[in-house]
């Protein structure tokens, strides 16, 4: 498969992903799916300065993704892809992309967020979200860092 790690991150590519998971992974294409995101020329050039050099970049709606995945377009390639929020990978799934396994890095704190480690804090929403990847069979876990150990991330949700 392509997709060689999939991620929750609202930093999105940054110091974590950019040196860690990247070089621990041999990942060769970003690929951020946010809707928002890919419309914003300031935000894609952001994340282009934080892509190291050796790896591509592809900042895309998410039914875009969904398509380009799809299609085989990026099988040659060590994939990583990153959302700020976990309903980005919900749509993929429901656009029919396969995934194994969901890592739940860096939330960040809001006025309607509730804690559940010290770096991640979600919504009802996210909760809600969350939920209905486990029931489609989604291994999810949260591990910010390779040498960290992941952690079964249901069951953070359910303390």
């Amino acid at each position: 498969m392509t997709i060689i790690a999939n991620r929750v991150d609202g930093r999105l590519i940054h110091g974590q992903v950019a040196n860690l998971w990247a070089t621990k992974l041999n990942i060769t294409r970003f690929l951020v799916i946010d809707d928002e995101i890919a419309q914003s020329d300031i935000d894609k050039q952001s994340l282009k300065l934080a892509t190291p050099s050796g790896i591509r970049l592809s900042v895309l709606p998410i039914e875009k993704a969904a398509h380009n995945i799809n299609n085989g377009k990026y099988d040659s390639q060590r994939l990583m892809v990153i959302a700020r929020k976990p309903d980005r990978f919900l749509q993929l799934l429901e656009h029919g992309v396969k995934l194994d396994e969901l890592n739940v890095g860096n939330m960040s704190q809001t006025e309607e967020t509730q804690s559940l480690t010290k770096s991640i804090n979600v919504t009802d929403t996210d909760i809600d979200v969350f939920k209905k990847l486990n029931d489609k069979g989604l291994k999810i876990v949260s591990q910010m860092v390779p040498n960290d150990e992941a952690v079964n991330f249901m069951s953070l949700l359910n303390k």
